[in-house]
C-alpha cells in the first residue's frame, strides 16, 4: 500500500465520514465547516491502490492542527479508519504535521505540540515522542465542554 498525504484539502463531508468511521459522535456539518476554516492546517491520508487502475485513492485518515503560530499548537481530530490502524497511516500523518510545524516556526524557537489522547492511543503517541501528564514537572491535561 502506498500512502499519500494531502494538506488543507479536508472537506466537511470527508471529515464527517472519517470522524464517524471510528465511532465518534459527529458535530453538524456547519460546525465542522467553521472548525476547518479556522484550523492552522489539516492533513488527509489516502491509500493508493497497488495496481494501475481507475480506482481513486481511498481516504483512510485525518488530523487537524490548531494553534497560535508562535508558542503553542494543538493536535485535534486525529482519526484513522479501523481497518488501516497499525499500518503506518498515523505515523505518516504525525510526520507531515510535525514537518509543517517545523516549517512554520523561526530558527531557535521551541513550541509546544499538545493533545488529549484516547486511552488506546497513548502508546502510539509515546512512540512519537509525546510525554504523558501528569509527570514530574507538569500536571494533568484538562478540558471543559461548553454547550449552547
Amino acid at each position: 500500500m502506498r500512502l499519500t498525504i494531502q494538506q488543507d484539502t479536508l472537506t466537511p463531508e470527508l471529515f464527517l465520514t472519517l470522524y464517524r468511521s471510528i465511532g465518534w459522535d459527529a458535530p453538524g456539518v456547519e460546525q465542522v465547516r467553521v472548525a476547518l476554516a479556522n484550523s492552522t492546517a489539516t492533513f488527509t491520508a489516502y491509500a493508493d491502490p497497488e495496481a494501475e487502475t481507475e480506482v481513486a485513492p481511498e481516504p483512510v485518515g485525518m488530523v487537524r492542527l490548531i494553534g497560535d503560530g508562535g508558542m503553542s499548537f494543538y493536535i485535534k481530530d486525529f482519526a484513522v479508519v479501523s481497518s488501516m490502524q497499525s499500518q503506518g497511516v498515523g505515523a505518516a500523518l504525525i510526520g507531515a504535521l510535525e514537518r509543517h510545524v517545523h516549517d512554520l516556526i523561526e530558527p531557535g524557537w521551541a513550541v509546544s505540540l499538545e493533545l488529549i489522547s484516547s486511552k488506546e492511543a497513548v502508546e502510539f503517541y509515546e512512540r512519537h515522542g509525546f510525554e504523558q501528564r501528569p509527570n514530574d514537572w507538569d500536571g494533568p491535561g484538562m478540558f471543559k465542554m461548553i454547550r449552547a
